[in-house]
């Protein structure tokens, strides 16, 4: 069980939440109803609010923010990120948080399970021998890694690589779905299970998926496999099933893939 925030560590969090609402252009809050706070030597009991109701959505968070605010607010999101200790199992062994790979307004964006090894070394996204497959399928493409927008659903490298427990998902959602908000891509491509069903919600398997359009938000989504399992020691073989479902997805952004490529 995560152990509970210290005094300390909530005043740090609320003034990286506030300093990233400033430097976004938020120059004020409204005022809401006080909330009761009772102190009692040694332990600190805060009288929680309701959640808000399906009645007053919140707005997104990129929604009236010009591109250059988002993009800083995309900076400061990642150093929120960087100071997360939401997942003890995860912060005792990372060695740094990984955010993204890519810029606010990018068209596509592209979503992995989590950080492995190089990841963890470097702080960036994709960039072992799965990252240079991916470079591939998009070159393949046409596009160019600088194009894109590629991040994962957890920030922080599990042990050994081992699948994202659904509490870990849980404690990096918001993360996620405010960096999605901020980035604000027109296409999303979930790589791998643990992607799709971060994205979507879902507990069926990637052959169910693929093959088709899916919908988060109101932005197409492309399954597919991860970049892991198509590497010579797993599955190669579904290269040309990635390959397919990357051509569909092509087609459906107006992209012509140049000359006649074959699967990467």
């Amino acid at each position: 069980m995560q152990e509970p925030f210290t005094v300390d560590e909530l005043r740090q969090l609320a003034r990286q939440h506030l300093e990233g609402l400033r430097l976004a252009g938020v120059e004020w809050l409204p005022l809401g109803p006080p909330v009761s706070i009772a102190l009692a030597a040694p332990q600190v009991q805060v009288v929680r609010l309701p959640p808000a109701t399906s009645e007053s959505p919140a707005e997104p968070v990129g929604a009236e923010l010009s591109l250059e605010q988002r993009r800083v607010a995309l900076e400061v999101l990642s150093k929120e990120v960087a100071g997360c200790l939401k997942c003890s199992g995860l912060i005792s062994t990372r060695t740094r948080t990984v955010f993204a790979d890519g810029q606010a307004g990018a068209e596509l964006c592209l979503i992995g399970e989590a950080p492995g090894a190089d990841e963890d070394k470097q702080g960036v996204p994709f960039v072992g021998a799965a990252g240079q497959l991916l470079n591939k399928i998009l070159a393949a493409c046409g596009l160019k890694r600088e194009e894109v927008y590629i991040c994962n659903v957890i920030k922080c490298r599990p042990p050994n690589n081992r699948t994202p427990r659904p509490d870990e998902v849980g404690n990096c959602r918001d993360f996620f779905v405010r960096q999605l908000e901020l980035v604000r891509p027109k296409f999303l491509v979930a790589l791998g299970g643990s992607a799709a069903k971060a994205l979507l919600g879902t507990d069926q398997s990637i052959g169910k998926l693929r093959g088709k359009f899916h919908d988060y938000r109101g932005i197409p989504v492309m399954v597919t496999y991860h970049p892991s399992f198509l590497l010579p020691h797993r599955s190669p073989e579904k290269k040309r099933e990635v390959w397919e479902d990357m051509k569909r997805l092509m087609a459906k952004m107006g992209r012509e893939i140049p000359g006649k490529k074959e699967n990467p």
